[in-house]
């Protein structure tokens, strides 16, 4: 009767198991989820943060950008205008300058346009002759004008070398410049 009772025990034991294995392994399953759950949320939290904090600066950010916008569109010249015309156009900048500095200009042309960074960049090559004062006077009203023409490449020459030129007088330069204007892509 013992040996039966015990078996009795026994197969309560193992129903027992087998009901309470599937109890088990679902709290198992819902704890390892839990804490990938927290682990997700902690991962997430500094940026959820972050996003926060640019909502609170919106308005700041959209007068940022209508800032950085405005500027873009003094430096550069707009994708509305055709590359040959923005090119042209800042030859003829560049000659006026030149010549009111006192420069004599020899040689100017618009050569072909290269892309950068959403950008085409116009080289200007120009040659002229003048007094070292001149090409100081052209130098500094480049840095004001709008839009933005950049010097990229700037060659300077005695003409007849320093051997032939009187001491009391300013030897006559021959100066080479590649300037770069930028245009907007469409």
């Amino acid at each position: 009767m013992q040996n039966h009772k015990a078996r009795e025990i026994a197969a309560l034991a193992v129903v027992f198991t087998l009901l309470l294995a599937p109890v088990v392994a679902g709290g198992i399953y819902v704890f390892q989820k839990h804490q990938w759950a927290q682990a997700r949320l902690a991962e997430l939290e500094p940026r959820y943060a972050r996003l926060l904090g640019l909502d609170e600066q919106r308005s700041d950010i959209s007068a940022a950008l209508a800032q950085a916008k405005d500027a873009r569109a003094r430096y550069v010249y707009p994708a509305t205008q055709e590359t040959t015309v923005a090119g042209n156009a800042a030859q003829q900048r560049v000659r006026e300058i030149l010549s009111a500095a006192g420069l004599q200009i020899s040689s100017s042309q618009v050569l072909p346009p290269k892309a950068v960074k959403g950008y085409e960049r116009i080289p200007i090559a120009v040659r002229a002759e003048g007094e070292w004062l001149a090409v100081q006077s052209a130098l500094a009203v480049f840095s004001t004008q709008l839009p933005l023409i950049v010097i990229d490449e700037f060659e300077v020459q005695v003409l007849g070398g320093l051997g032939n030129t009187p001491p009391k007088f300013q030897p006559k330069l021959a100066v080479s410049f590649v300037f770069s204007v930028l245009r907007e892509q469409k």
